[in-house]
């Protein structure tokens, strides 16, 4: 699959993959940040962003997407980082082909099972009727019937794109609801990676819990698990602490 990238900087390759729901957009400050030091590349995942759709949604096409997408643009051991699903996709990745990676950063997911979780959301975006809705406004409005939090219905709505005859989603809603509990898999692939690895949990998000740092170590035994005072939008909440942990586990401060 021909995915869609943002690339910016020159150096070492730093191929940023994001989360559920999000796109490549979300990263654009950080890459700003991280292109004074590295060549960025910001990809939006299958079903996300302006990448294609499909109905095939699971970690095994998300892991062949990136191992295509370096083939493609001749990335050679660049840094993996990854927010939620896409810090799944990163370790799926790194076990799986241990050698193309230098380093790996995984923020705010662990390499196990987490139940569905986000059917609220999903049932909120597919009653947005896109036929009658005539602003932004009026789709947050029918969204936070389902999205009770402001900030999550915000990041939500940067997924609605106008178009000449009203609105559409970017991302492939029907292709992630039917999908969605396995995006909450653990690793599809056996192995570890030993190499460099920080893994940046939110003091405050339940994605982590106690023992996680045991299962953590078994498949990735030179991780460092660092720990910032935010939710699970570690990098959207305390943006310059975060950039800031990221560049001093690089050597770059």
């Amino acid at each position: 699959m021909k995915l869609f990238f943002r690339e910016s900087g020159q150096g070492e390759p730093l191929i940023i993959l994001h989360g559920l729901f999000g796109s490549s957009d979300n990263w654009y400050t950080h890459a700003k940040t991280f292109a004074s030091h590295f060549k960025v590349y910001l990809v939006d995942q299958r079903n996300h962003g302006q990448s294609p759709h499909s109905d095939e949604f699971n970690y095994k096409a998300l892991t062949l997407d990136l191992e295509e997408f370096m083939t493609e643009h001749a990335i050679e051991k660049p840094i993996l980082l990854g927010h939620s699903m896409g810090g799944k996709t990163a370790m799926n990745f790194a076990v799986k082909n241990p050698d193309k990676l230098s380093k790996l950063i995984v923020v705010d997911i662990v390499p196990k099972y987490y139940p569905v979780h986000h059917d609220q959301i999903l049932e909120g975006l597919e009653s947005v009727d896109l036929k009658i809705v005539q602003s932004r406004t009026e789709a947050d409005q029918l969204l936070s019937k389902y999205v009770p939090e402001p900030d999550v219905r915000q990041f939500l709505l940067k997924n609605l794109s106008r178009t000449e005859s009203g609105f559409e989603w970017k991302i492939n809603i029907k292709g992630i609801g039917k999908n969605i509990e396995q995006i909450g898999e653990a690793l599809e692939y056996p192995g570890t990676f030993s190499g460099p690895t920080l893994f940046i949990k939110g003091a405050k998000s339940n994605y982590y819990k106690s023992g996680d740092e045991v299962s953590i170590k078994t498949i990735f035994p030179q991780a460092e698990i660092k720990s910032i005072d935010t939710g699970h939008w570690v990098q959207a909440e305390k943006p310059q602490e975060f950039a800031q942990m990221v560049l001093t586990f690089l050597g770059k401060v």
